[in-house]
């Protein structure tokens, strides 16, 4: 253009040009006073000697959003994003996964997507040498480098995108603009909607090359994959144990500080937010895990409800490597183990009296103080242990939870059941060191064991006759009874 405007002056328009005048205004100039016609922009007035020329300076100016959605009233550029945006409405996707039948409104969501078969990460870090699947990704990674961050003036919580906090600032605001059809329920962001209309469809697109295995979130397949890799990406900087899950991190950092964030009304702090959900069961009263056996119901769903499901099926995982007994529970097994060793590390001051766990040395202490703190509320009786008053309760409800495989009978103690199956077993485990007769119970063999001693421990007030056995002692009483009355 230069080149053709000297021809047309006759000299070099450079020649007019100081270096501190605009070059366009100067040629503008020349081009006027000759008597050219000029063509304006219409935003700022600008003057140019060819359309050309001021299609490619419109180019300078943010175009005016001429196509407006009917539904939203959102404005755009070109009818191709319009025609985008109205998907997000209608529901409409045209881009479909030939791996796995995924479908996509937009090119650009179905080509990323793409990339989670082809595993192509075209995206790197210049900093690092890390390689993305997405820019929007790698934009995330690069403030890692740089350290720019977002901060928000509610809480002070700092993310590293703008369209982070925008997503944070809802937990403040409360706002949910994104409703399921369904149920009504309302989320915060797109993809949280999004991922929950699969649990009414059912919908699992994501799936385990390694064991078939689906998913509706991609996360939870990525997650999955660690289990076949072995793949522990998150490292504590302070003793350098390795995670899986990045939440599983952030957990065990507050091992290390001390940190208690989520607190109940009651003034108690937990380091989790499940540990304060069970907590709060405490206070309400909760039990939403139901045993299909026998209706008992649980305020936790993993330990307890699974220990107890072990009474039913008979489940005994924990084995004792000295003699073989089997146990319900891990904890179980610990104090076995303590009959093997003979350790009883918990001392009674009051009669040096030793105890292997804790919990019995506290239970013995009520025989010292007669603290009876388990009440009955249908007969008022008192109770030193939680697990006395539980079994008397049965009296009054006729429970008998524990049942025989054998004959179908049903007691109201695990003890009861216990003996009783001896009876099928045909088991006397307990044995008179004097002559070697075995008994079925313990009871049985103490009784016995007066034959050799000659104790007789039951007295009638009549006449102080002695008696091995207080069923002998019943019949003499009631011949007193019958001998009065003739």
């Amino acid at each position: 253009m230069l080149e053709k405007q000297t021809q047309i002056f006759g000299y070099r328009i450079q020649d007019l040009f100081c270096g501190l005048l605009n070059l366009d205004l100067c040629v503008n100039m020349q081009l006027s006073h000759r008597g050219y016609k000029l063509v304006s922009c219409k935003e700022c007035g600008g003057s140019f000697s060819q359309e050309s020329a001021l299609r490619a300076h419109m180019k300078t100016h943010p175009r005016k959003k001429l196509f407006t959605c009917k539904e939203c009233s959102r404005a755009f550029k070109t009818t191709f994003s319009l025609e985008t945006h109205m998907r997000t409405h209608t529901g409409k996707k045209v881009f479909s996964c030939k791996e796995c039948s995924l479908s996509f409104r937009t090119m650009f969501s179905y080509e990323a997507h793409m990339r989670t078969h082809t595993g192509d990460k075209p995206f790197t870090c210049k900093e690092c040498g890390r390689s993305l699947s997405e820019l929007s990704s790698l934009k995330r990674h690069m403030k890692i480098h740089t350290g720019q961050k977002h901060i928000c003036k509610e809480c002070g919580k700092s993310v590293r995108s703008w369209s982070q906090l925008r997503y944070h600032m809802r937990t403040h605001t409360g706002e949910k603009p994104f409703s399921c059809k369904e149920c009504d329920k309302s989320f915060s962001q797109f993809s949280h909607l999004k991922t929950h209309i699969r649990t009414h469809t059912g919908e699992k697109p994501f799936t385990c090359k390694e064991c078939d295995s689906s998913f509706s979130q991609i996360s939870s397949l990525k997650r999955h994959m660690r289990t076949h890799t072995g793949e522990r990406p998150y490292s504590c900087e302070e003793c350098d144990r390795r995670f899986s899950e990045k939440y599983d991190l952030t957990k065990h950092k507050r091992t290390h500080t001390g940190e208690k964030p989520f607190s109940c009304p009651c003034g108690k702090k937990f380091s989790k937010n499940s540990t304060l959900k069970r907590h709060i069961r405490t206070h309400t009263g909760e039990k939403p895990f139901t045993c299909q056996y026998c209706n008992k119901s649980f305020i936790q769903k993993s330990n307890l409800f699974k220990i107890h499901m072990r009474t039913h099926t008979g489940e005994k995982p924990f084995s004792c490597q000295e003699c073989d007994k089997r146990f319900s529970e891990i904890s179980s097994l610990k104090r076995h183990m303590k009959t093997h060793t003979g350790e009883k590390p918990f001392s009674c001051k009051q009669c040096d009296t030793s105890f292997g766990r804790i919990s019995d040395l506290k239970i013995h202490m009520r025989t010292h103080s007669g603290e009876r703190p388990f009440s009955c509320e249908e007969c008022g009786t008192r109770f030193s242990h939680a697990s006395n008053l539980k079994t008397h309760m049965r009296s009054h409800t006729g429970e008998k939870p524990f049942n025989c495989k054998e004959c179908e009978k049903s007691f109201s103690r695990a003890s009861h059941l216990k003996t009783h199956m001896r009876t099928h077993s045909g088991e006397k485990p307990f044995s008179c060191e004097e002559c070697g007769t075995s008994f079925s119970q313990v009871s049985n063999l103490k009784r016995h064991m007066k034959t050799h001693t000659g104790d007789k421990l039951f007295s009638c007030e009549e006449d102080n006759t002695g008696f091995r056995h207080s069923s002998n002692l019943k019949t003499a009483e009631n011949s007193y009874r019958r001998e009065a009355f003739l």
